[in-house]
């Protein structure tokens, strides 16, 4: 054992089984020392209590011990020594008297992630934490193993599904990995190693309420911000939108007729517009002499103009926008993969699943050709089903609104 200041190089160059105790500057923190027994060294402290030499283990160097963390933390300990208490015994005391439960440490982590999310993101990530890992709530995190949470992700996938599963599971870590910064004495984060949940694909992805709001934020007033505003208000086609023409547009009556030369199945389909829908149409400007939305030209080989184009490269553009706001609020964050399509399928299952919308009204509003709509019963019926087409697409508009408002 060797007596000297403890420093980066110091500790970098410790051998094993080598201890090293502060010693020989202004600093210098008596008890306070360095080992390295296996791995990575060992922060400690060595006191007398009650007669008797005790050694505690402050934590492994690496973030968020250096050094001079390690040494406020050992001034720190050395103050409970010397007002008569045993900083190991109040370690095990509080860990018996559920200080470091999961809930408890949990809404310490809560109070940080706060102060450092949006709102939206942090209310996500309250509802996984307060929410889907609530069976471990009163389990201390000493004792939260690898085992433990994967079991509770593989229930709440059955429960929840994958995309529930998915983030929850980057909540708990996000957790464990503050509470290993914050000094908790933790062999590891317990999340680490668990498999985790294959969000689904997009051909197959349902676009959550925070998922909406990612994309409506990032989405701005150009032509491709209102073009996926109205693809998910509306749930029609990508090249649906993108070649809306004034001429097709009532606005007195909220009408948005798309003929049959523009849909898939060559049927004129009428499409009753929301307020925040027709909000979007109205407030774009006109250009002379082209009867076109969205888009600037150029004309077509043959003479004719078109609708928007460059799809890819705007979609990638929001996709960077969306992933800057998220790492404003998370570093380390993820892009998530979603198409323009999943507009289309989010608009049918919510109003589908949360507004009970009949089956057949939905498959009007998407234009899918079905049993009640063919032939002469179809034709006679059109009117009923735009009355109820446009109730069912304003509720969808204001749950938007609403839910943006609320974001």
């Amino acid at each position: 054992m060797a007596s000297k200041g403890i420093t980066i190089k110091a500790v970098q160059a410790l051998e094993t089984g080598e201890t090293i105790w502060d010693a020989g500057h202004n600093e210098a923190v008596k008890g306070f020392g360095v080992r390295r027994q296996k791995g990575n060294p060992v922060y400690v402290i060595k006191y007398r209590v009650f007669g008797r030499q005790r050694f505690v283990t402050i934590g492994r160097h690496g973030a968020p011990w250096t050094p001079e963390t390690a040494r406020r933390e050992a001034k720190r300990l050395f103050g409970l020594v010397a007002t008569g208490k045993d900083p190991q015994i109040e370690k095990a005391t509080a860990k018996e008297n559920g200080t470091f439960t999961l809930r408890t440490i949990g809404d310490q982590y809560l109070r940080y992630a706060e102060k450092k999310q949006k709102p939206r993101s942090f209310a996500e990530t309250k509802r996984h934490l307060n929410k889907n890992w609530r069976p471990l709530h009163t389990t201390s995190i000493f004792d939260i193993q690898r085992r433990h949470v994967a079991v509770r992700l593989g229930q709440i996938e059955k429960e929840r599904g994958q995309v529930a599963a998915a983030r929850s599971r980057a909540a708990l870590s996000a957790l464990f990995n503050w509470a290993i910064r914050e000094g908790f004495d933790l062999p590891a984060n317990p999340v680490t190693g668990t498999n985790k949940p294959l969000e689904p694909k997009s051909r197959q992805r349902v676009l959550s309420d925070s998922d909406l709001k990612e994309i409506f934020a990032a989405a701005g007033d150009d032509d491709y911000g209102k073009i996926v505003k109205l693809l998910a208000l509306t749930g029609q086609r990508r090249d649906e939108v993108g070649g809306i023409c004034w001429s097709e547009i009532d606005e007195d009556r909220k009408l948005w007729t798309i003929p049959a030369s523009r849909t898939k199945n060559r049927r004129e389909h009428m499409v009753p517009l929301s307020d925040e829908a027709l909000a979007i149409i109205t407030t774009t400007p006109r250009q002379t002499d082209r009867d076109f939305l969205f888009g600037s030209g150029p004309r077509k080989a043959d003479g004719e103009q078109r609708g928007f184009s460059g799809w890819s490269k705007a979609k990638a553009e929001l996709d960077q926008k969306i992933l800057e706001a998220r790492r404003k609020a998370d570093p380390e964050a993820k892009a998530f993969p979603w198409i323009l399509h999943d507009l289309r399928r989010t608009c049918a299952t919510v109003l589908a699943d949360r507004f009970r919308t009949q089956p057949y009204i939905v498959e009007a509003i998407l234009n899918h050709i079905s049993g009640h709509k063919a032939g002469v019963a179809g034709v006679y019926n059109r009117a009923k089903y735009l009355v109820e087409i446009q109730k069912a697409l304003e509720a969808w508009g204001q749950f938007i609104r609403t839910l943006l408002k609320d974001g």
